[in-house]
């Protein structure tokens, strides 16, 4: 098996309606991310793939309801959150569980994820790879990144360049 990846999952994989409340699974509608089925289809064949969520209200069964909405449970390997880590997601802590539960080398991860600062941050400070999932082509937060964080850091705009 090659990589694994981590994904976010709001804005990332599936959309976050701002105006639904409660659990996504019980939301009337749920939507991928454009190119999100595809991207994970292609990832799954060689790779893992696991969701690592900051939701606080929903639990991994939860989680996975969402996913089978839309079609993408069977690309999932698993789902990391609050309820099953004890960990919030803006801490390297909760990078270093999934490390830990996974028995994972850090070069072989890699974080996607939309939000820099509760994203991307926190897995770089972990010591793993990340691609800050940029679709808005939002300005580049200021990297004050040492060299060796660059170097495991990309910006894409779409997820199909997870496959180039």
């Amino acid at each position: 098996m090659g990589k694994t990846y981590l994904f976010d999952w709001g804005n990332t994989l599936m959309v976050d309606f701002p105006e639904s409340r409660g659990k996504m699974y019980q939301w009337g509608t749920v939507k991928c991310v454009e190119g999100a089925k595809a991207t994970l289809r292609h990832l799954a064949h060689s790779h893992k793939i696991y969701i690592a969520t900051s939701a606080m209200d929903s639990c991994e069964a939860d989680i996975k309801k969402a996913f089978d909405r839309v079609g993408l449970s069977c690309f999932i390997n698993g789902y990391f959150c609050y309820a099953n880590t004890g960990l919030h997601k803006t801490s390297a802590d909760f990078y270093y569980s999934i490390i830990k539960q996974l028995k994972a080398e850090t070069s072989s991860l890699t974080m996607v994820g939309d939000t820099f600062a509760k994203d991307i941050l926190p897995a770089l400070a972990s010591g793993i790879n990340a691609a800050w999932y940029n679709p808005q082509h939002a300005s580049q937060p200021p990297l004050e990144l040492p060299l060796a964080d660059k170097q495991s850091f990309k910006i894409i705009h779409q997820l199909k360049e997870l496959l180039e």
